[in-house]
């Protein structure tokens, strides 16, 4: 799949170092690719800015008293001040925290095995010219420790102090680690070769800005790549809603409370995303952040897809 990277320029590493928890070492290794249908951008509309509804009435139970977790992440968009966490953020942050020592595991079968595949299709993505790379929504360090096995220079940013831990214990120093939002990234314009994120834009109140805000530290010609997941369509979107309405909710119920709250949350959150931002869509959002050369894939039937491209140069940020 060489050819999906043509025309990404192979600069060494410009790094401006501020420090949290440092350190890096990269070994090496080669990325298995996943098959799949490949897109390019096609120029649509312009859109006109964050859609003010929910991204669904993220789900809850009919009938339940009071507010609970998955209620407030189902609130309407809000403005947020630069430098301040959003609503929706803040309410990941809660789901997420009792999660993270049983994480790697439990996410990886919940997902039929297909995450870890996804993880490294995405870091395949990243042109291996062993520079260095921010890690966006890094969590437990998974896509990280893809990027350290490729050569890379590797710093993870998360706003979870629970996926941090469990980061630091994975990595033994070899990574920098800094707890922060994306949505207002503690970095200077242009600090990084590259930038990679994983399920991260249905967990901010305007994916629109955010993505702003990481393609402003990516130097110009650098990559970013996403991996999020995605509702298939035709006939396996009859599967897949049976899974995450009854199979996810009532597997994840059987491990712990957290992992029930997650369960319940995953399958509307998803479905309610992709309603508003449909591929396509999805695409445009990147090319108006300053995106070029952006590119798709869909994984596993449709359940997941990985977008690529480059900052372009003097892209708006």
């Amino acid at each position: 799949m060489g050819g999906d990277q043509d025309g990404v320029a192979h600069v060494p590493a410009h790094r401006h170092r501020r420090a949290r928890r440092v350190e890096h070492e990269p070994g090496a290794i080669t990325c298995r690719a996943v098959e799949g249908a490949e897109v390019r951008a096609d120029p649509r509309r312009r859109l006109r800015g964050q859609d003010g509804r929910d991204l669904l009435s993220w789900s809850g139970e009919p009938g339940r008293s009071g507010r609970g977790l998955l209620e407030l992440v189902g609130e309407a968009h809000r403005p947020q001040n630069r430098g301040l966490v959003s609503g929706r953020a803040h309410q990941a942050k809660a789901l997420f925290a009792p999660i993270g020592p049983t994480y790697d595991r439990v996410g990886s079968v919940l997902s039929l095995g297909q995450d870890p595949r996804w993880r490294r299709f995405l870091v395949s993505r990243i042109p291996a010219d062993g520079g260095h790379v921010l890690d966006v929504a890094t969590g437990t360090g998974l896509v990280a420790r893809e990027l350290l096995r490729r050569g890379f220079t590797v710093t993870g940013l998360d706003q979870s102090p629970q996926m941090l831990e469990q980061a630091r214990g994975r990595f033994g120093g070899r990574v920098e680690l800094v707890e922060g939002s994306a949505e207002a990234l503690p970095f200077p314009d242009g600090s990084f070769d590259h930038l990679t994120f994983t399920y991260l834009l249905r967990y901010v109140d305007d994916p629109a800005a955010a993505l702003h805000e990481l393609t402003r530290v990516v130097r110009p010609r650098g990559t970013l790549a996403m991996l999020e997941f995605a509702v298939p369509s035709g006939g396996w979107r009859p599967l897949w809603e049976l899974y995450v309405r009854v199979g996810l909710p009532t597997a994840c119920r059987l491990i712990s409370p957290g992992w029930h709250e997650v369960g319940r949350f995953l399958g509307p959150s998803i479905r309610g995303f992709y309603e508003l931002y449909p591929l396509q869509q999805m695409l445009e959002l990147w090319r108006e952040a300053g995106i070029a050369d952006v590119r798709a894939r869909r994984l596993s039937l449709g359940g997941g897809v990985v977008v690529w491209g480059r900052r372009a140069r003097g892209g708006r940020t």
